[in-house]
């Protein structure tokens, strides 16, 4: 064959092509495809992604196989040479066997992953490091009332990823709940059980400074070459995890970036799991197009573990490092520290650390001095019901009617006015706001933050009822 017969071919197929399609379809998905060679029958095309590729399959393919049996023979076959990268290119035959050819040879995948996270080594199948924790899977999760939504969710997406109906999975939370520890339990579900699976685990921050050394580097070769690598690369991930996607806040090109990716892989059935400190509708800064795809699959919140959860986290881990705690002592722990899973599996290893180095028993005692240390005092943390006893006892309100459902003026203020304090001093998301002080929704704690700052800012007596409050709360009791 000479260098050009398959140019040749090429042509003569695109000129039937041309005839039977309308002219903006053919210059849009046949105009950038190049032939690349043709030997025994065998014609190879370069197409720019495998999304070109997968479209081509599905809405071409039957006319393009006749053109290619008139024009190379009965025995005609097809090869796509899906470019990756500048230099590294995947070859695939087409689905279904439309057009047949023999077994290809494909590059195989070389050394294990290492370097820049977009820079694939070669492909037969993307071999890179998915970035899990091992430690953080299922059978270290202990479930309770606080996390069941967000564990049975992620254990159907385990047997079904981006089958679910949960997707994306939205994990959310405040500091310490579980959020890391069971979107990764995810992954390594995943990878258990479909090795082949791609699965990546990268923080928001990380994914932001991969993304703007692709910007920088592209603006200084100034050509887009690396941006369009790094899109490539997420396109290929079949399980992405992003944890505290809350730091996109602001990221303009960032979002953009996921924004693209995240359709992608949505749209190619793709499994995506996220995680954040607030809920969807509670995170600022963020593209309202991405902030509704959020919201697409479900939103499972985290909460802080009841004291049986609590309790059995401990002896959870107490079994895990072999080490023998009286009954007393782990029931002390779980007492005294209420909101963390991080703060009290760290009260435990600090136990165990004081025994073991100081030759010392596990009392009762040894934990009280560590808790007294290390734990701030409950009386002083503002919660949510800290709040509402505050506000009550500031108008001289009972809780009953605090929370009836009663619409004279200064008790809806007084809810008013604990929502907005909650929302202030207080890392709760609005739905739980809403929840504790009297069953409101996110959208009526939202107006009544509103509603505060604008009396606030026009009524002075207002705005002293609203400070005296705030003063009460942050002073030591």
């Amino acid at each position: 064959m000479t260098p050009d017969n398959q140019t040749t071919v090429w042509t003569r197929c695109l000129e039937i092509l041309r005839d039977n399609l309308n002219e903006d379809t053919f210059r849009t998905w046949f105009g950038p495809i190049k032939p690349i060679s043709l030997e025994d029958q065998r014609l190879t095309i370069e197409v720019p992604s495998d999304f070109w590729r997968e479209y081509i399959e599905e809405h071409f393919i039957d006319l393009l196989s006749r053109v290619l049996r008139r024009e190379i023979g009965p025995g005609a076959s097809l090869v796509y040479k899906v470019r990756i990268l500048d230099d590294i290119f995947i070859e695939q035959r087409p689905k279904g066997g439309r057009v047949r050819n023999a077994e290809l040879p494909i590059p195989d995948a070389g050394s294990h992953y290492t370097g820049s996270v977009y820079a694939i080594p070669g492909l037969r199948k993307l071999n890179i490091e998915p970035c899990l924790n091992p430690i953080y899977n299922f059978e270290n999760f202990i479930e309770g009332t606080c996390n069941r939504l967000g564990r049975s969710a992620g254990l159907s997406i385990a047997a079904n990823p981006g089958r679910s109906t949960f997707n994306p999975l939205f994990i959310y939370g405040g500091p310490g709940l579980g959020k890391t520890h069971l979107a990764q339990a995810i992954g390594i579900a995943v990878k258990e059980r479909f090795p082949e699976k791609v699965v990546l685990y990268v923080n928001a921050n990380t994914f932001q400074n991969q993304y703007m050394n692709a910007a920088c580097s592209a603006k200084s070769a100034n050509n887009g070459n690396k941006v369009a690598d790094f899109l490539r690369f997420y396109q290929l991930i079949d399980v992405l995890i992003i944890d505290d996607v809350q730091e996109f806040a602001e990221k303009k090109g960032t979002q953009g970036a996921f924004f693209h990716i995240f359709n992608y892989l949505h749209q190619s059935g793709k499994q995506l799991v996220l995680t954040s400190d607030k809920p969807p509708v509670d995170l600022q800064g963020l593209d309202q197009r991405l902030l509704s795809r959020f919201k697409w699959g479900l939103s499972a919140e985290l909460l802080p573990p009841a004291y049986e959860t609590r309790l059995a986290i401990l002896r959870a881990k107490c079994a895990r490092e072999g080490v023998a705690v009286s009954e007393e002592v782990l029931s002390f722990v779980a007492r005294s520290v209420k909101t963390n899973i991080r703060e009290l599996e760290g009260i435990l290893f600090s136990l165990i650390a004081n025994a073991t180095f100081n030759r010392q028993e596990i009392t009762l005692e040894l934990a009280q001095r560590l808790v007294d240390k290390i734990v701030a005092d409950p009386k002083c943390e503002i919660t949510v019901g800290r709040i509402q006893e505050a506000v009550c006892n500031y108008f001289g309100i009972t809780d009953e009617v605090f929370l009836s459902k009663t619409r004279k003026r200064e008790i809806v203020q007084a809810r008013q006015i604990a929502m907005y304090l909650s929302r202030s001093l207080t890392k709760t998301s609005l739905s739980s706001i809403g929840a504790q002080l009297g069953g409101k929704d996110h959208a009526t704690v939202l107006h009544a933050c509103n509603t505060v700052n604008d009396l606030m800012d026009t009524d002075r007596s207002f705005r002293g009822f609203v400070h005296d409050i705030e003063r009460v709360l942050n002073s030591p009791e």
